[in-house]
Parts: C-alpha cells; structure tokens; sequence
C-alpha cells in the first residue's frame, strides 16, 4: 500500500512540475504575442514571429497604406501561397483595395488613356474580390466591395446589339418588323 501511495505522490509531482513548465512557456509566449501586436500596432519592427504570416502581412498591410501598392502587392502575393483560405481571403481583398483605391486616385481625367487605366484597375480589383470571396464567402467587406466596383464597371456589349448597322451574330436572325 504505502508503495502505491509513493508512486501515485511521485507521479503527481510530476504531472504537477510538467503544469508548470508548460504555463510558464504559455505565459512567455502570451507576452511575445502582446509585443508583436503592440510593435505593429505602433508601426514598429516586431521582436520575435519575423517571418510569420501575420508579420508579412503587417508590412504588405503597411505597405498598402502608405500607398507603396508594387511592393505590398509583391508582399501580399508572396502570401497566399500556403495560406488557409480565410488568409487567402484577407490577402485578395487587401489586393483589391488597392486596386480599387488606385482606381479612385487616377479617376479624374477625361482621356481614353486614363479610363483604359481606371478600368484596368477596376477589372484587377474585381477579379481579386471575386477570387477573395471564393476563398471566403462570408466576409461583408468583400462583398460590399465587389458589388460597389461591378457597379462601377462599365457593362461588357452584348454581341450584335448596338447601334451599328450591321446586326451581328446575335440578331442577325431576327426579322425587321412585323409579319
């Protein structure tokens, strides 16, 4: 009996020492994580997760909001591989805003060169929100997005409708008036 009462005190003691040492790594890794959201949240250069996704994704994100849209897309596009579908998600729509927002920066001329450029950009922006929600279809941002750039977009002609003479494939064979 008092044998069986050692080994069941010692194996406390060490189920009791094992408790520690994990909630003391778990404690550590509590504080790494506040200085890693608190370094980003003030902009700063991280201590520790360097090379993480969401360490990536902070300076594409950063990236983006300073308007340096080349290296944040590089950033962000270097991302999704490997990425769970709700990261992917994240990184398309981030992707789109940009579009989209340099969409609305060139807005403003009225040459065809700049409307080629801004329907470009739009066209960029909503194949990124539409590649975005087929990632992750349950992200209201995106889709308010999507819908707001398709309203945006000037609609693709329909073959053969228009106002040219020539009727086209589509109603070519329709016959002009009544029988």
């Amino acid at each position: 009996m008092a044998l069986s009462v050692n080994k069941l005190v010692t194996g406390l003691v060490v189920v009791a020492a094992a408790s520690l040492v994990t909630m003391a790594f778990s404690w550590q890794r509590i504080k790494q994580v506040e200085a890693f959201n608190q370094a980003i949240a003030s902009a700063k250069t991280p201590q520790t997760d360097l090379q993480s996704f969401e360490a990536k994704y902070a300076v594409a994100y950063w990236l983006a909001k300073n308007e340096r849209y080349k290296e944040a897309t590089l950033l962000f596009t270097k991302l999704i591989d490997g990425a769970t579908p709700l990261e992917r998600a994240a990184v398309l729509h981030n992707i789109g805003n940009m579009f989209f927002m340099k969409a609305i920066q060139v807005t403003g001329g009225n040459d065809n060169s700049t409307r080629d450029e801004v329907e470009y950009l739009l066209s960029q922006a909503l194949s990124s929100y539409k590649n975005a929600l087929k990632a992750d279809n349950s992200h209201w941002g995106t889709r308010r997005n999507y819908d707001r750039v398709l309203s945006l977009l000037p609609e693709k002609p329909t073959p053969g409708v228009g106002e040219s003479d020539n009727p086209g494939l589509i109603m070519g064979n329709i016959p002009n008036g009544l029988p």
